[in-house]
């Protein structure tokens, strides 16, 4: 029973790390833990193009609040 377990985790580990190397092969910015949350909410069946459209928009909000914030 533990083995089953033990393969099932480094099932799932090795599958993150390849999708983290994709990621940054892609240029996408996001970490491990970033990563991790979009794989599970898709998982829970949000729609990827509608989870990167509110990705893109907050790294755009994110953005204009560091130039404004910035001193003249």
């Amino acid at each position: 029973m533990a083995s089953a377990a033990n393969a099932n985790l480094n099932a799932v580990r090795e599958t993150m790390d390849v999708l983290l190397e994709i990621s940054r092969l892609l240029n996408t910015g996001l970490d491990m833990e970033s990563l991790s949350i979009c794989v599970r909410l898709c998982e829970q069946g949000i729609n990827p193009e509608a989870l990167s459209a509110v990705i893109k928009e907050l790294r755009k909000a994110s953005e204009s609040l560091k130039v404004q914030s910035q001193p003249p």
